[in-house]
């Protein structure tokens, strides 16, 4: 397989400044266990390949090359297509024995690639590939007889995407905070009447919009034993609903509906033929770079009744071919590219993606705190997880001292860019700061056990 690297695809500048400090706090904990163990001299060479939109793309190959970078002796050959293409392409690899080492999955496929032999038993890389600070509901969806085969990367739930700009234009109402089928019907009605486009992208296509309708109605998609949990009554409901709506040119038409692979671009609102799309929020993210205004997320419609029929899954998972040749190597990829996926978040766009860049940040900033201030602990020399417990409780209760290391790092950083050369000379104040903190507070515990002054 071919590999690549994206080009030519840029964030804002301080959205890539972010990132990448971000990204490398992930490549520490990805190589965590040390650098890969070269194969007889020879670089390992591993292939990851995922679905996705040119954005994703952009933030998965730098974490790959941070991955790289801390481990030269591997190179990850990466591929990636719209989410149609991916499947059809995966389900050929995998029926030949040709599976990628590393491999993104979306939950429907898990069963089927675990009890087909394609995918690796993840508890055979339990050193490499820690999992206890996921969800545990959410890490069983990853098994199969009581076995993990694959880790979700986090989860999702489905959304109607919209133009803002082209609704507001139209003079329609805007979303609300619920809304039945019958009224989003009404609503794709609404514009396209005024916008003289269709409103949105027909349904009647999408197994996920017809789940979502079905659990409306109090039903689902598959039983507990892996029975249809629905009648041929109900299709016959869902595509006498659907059916009518492309004829009143309230939704796509089928020549529209028949263009689209699983990808944003070729979605009827990404060519700006529609003025909403019913799609997942992850890849939803994507319509901010192909509609003017941008975009905003609005629920699914519930029943007639109000019964909800949007819920959470696993947006997607990793999971590692049952035959690669290194299965550890594989494993602290797969780590690097989970926790890039926590943090690509901060960037896609979404309501809540520049709260959790916020987040995100302060956590890598309290993590560099910590690991800085076990460095500066004796037990750092004997005892690396007890040096990091108490760092973490010296930070917490001594603000004091945090604040001075944070202002020592910052003088160091000035210093650095005012005059380059001192960046040589950098680490050592920065040592002796860390270590005069450290000693402070031990001071400081002495004198208050003692009943002496404390500052």
């Amino acid at each position: 397989m071919p590999g690549h690297r994206t080009r030519g695809f840029r964030g804002t500048a301080k959205g890539s400044r972010a990132t990448a400090g971000a990204l490398a706090l992930c490549a520490v904990l990805a190589g965590c266990g040390g650098p890969g163990e070269q194969a007889g001299g020879r670089t390992i060479v591993l292939r990851y390949t995922w679905w996705g939109n040119p954005d994703r793309a952009e933030r998965t190959e730098k974490a790959v090359a941070l991955f790289e970078q801390r481990h030269p002796d591997v190179r990850v050959r990466t591929s990636f297509s719209g989410y149609d293409a991916y499947k059809q392409k995966l389900a050929t690899q995998a029926a030949g024995g040709d599976a990628p080492d590393v491999m993104q999955l979306d939950y429907r496929q898990i069963d089927q690639y675990a009890s087909g032999g394609v995918l690796l038993d993840l508890g055979r890389q339990r050193r490499e590939l820690r999992t206890a600070g996921i969800d545990a509901g959410l890490l069983a969806t990853g098994r199969v007889r009581g076995a993990q085969y694959a880790v979700p990367q986090g989860r999702g739930t489905e959304t109607v995407a919209y133009d803002v700009r082209a609704w507001r234009r139209s003079g329609a109402p805007l979303p609300g905070r619920t809304w039945t089928w019958d009224q989003w019907a009404d609503a794709m009605r609404a514009l396209a009447r005024r916008t003289g486009k269709p409103g949105g992208t027909d349904p009647g296509q999408s197994e996920d919009a017809f789940e979502v309708w079905l659990r409306g109605q109090g039903k689902a998609l598959y039983t507990e034993d892996h029975r249809l949990g629905f009648t041929a009554a109900d299709l016959t409901r869902w595509w006498s609903f659907t059916d009518r709506l492309p004829r009143e040119g309230a939704v796509s038409s089928a020549e529209q509906t028949t263009q689209l692979d699983g990808s944003v671009e070729n979605t009827p609102l990404g060519r700006g033929e529609a003025a909403s799309d019913v799609n997942w929020d992850a890849p939803a993210s994507g319509f901010g770079a192909l509609v003017d205004g941008g975009v905003a997320l609005a629920p699914m419609p519930s029943g007639t009744d109000g019964t909800p029929g949007q819920y959470f899954k696993p947006s997607m998972f990793l999971g590692i071919g049952a035959h690669t040749g290194h299965p550890a190597q594989a494993a602290q990829l797969a780590v690097l590219l989970l926790c890039a996926a926590d943090l690509a978040l901060a960037r896609t766009g979404l309501p809540s993606g520049r709260f959790f860049a916020v987040v995100a940040m302060a956590v890598t900033a309290g993590a560099v705190l910590v690991g800085l201030r076990a460095c500066a602990c004796p037990e750092s020399l004997t005892d690396w997880r007890a040096a990091l417990s108490a760092a973490a409780r010296g930070t917490v209760r001594d603000p004091g001292g945090t604040g001075l290391v944070l202002c020592a790092l910052a003088t160091a950083a000035v210093c650095a860019w005012a005059l380059p050369p001192l960046a040589v000379l950098a680490p050592g104040p920065s040592a002796l700061a860390l270590t005069a903190v450290d000693v402070r507070l031990a001071g400081r515990g002495s004198r208050s056990s003692s009943g002496g002054w404390s500052v």
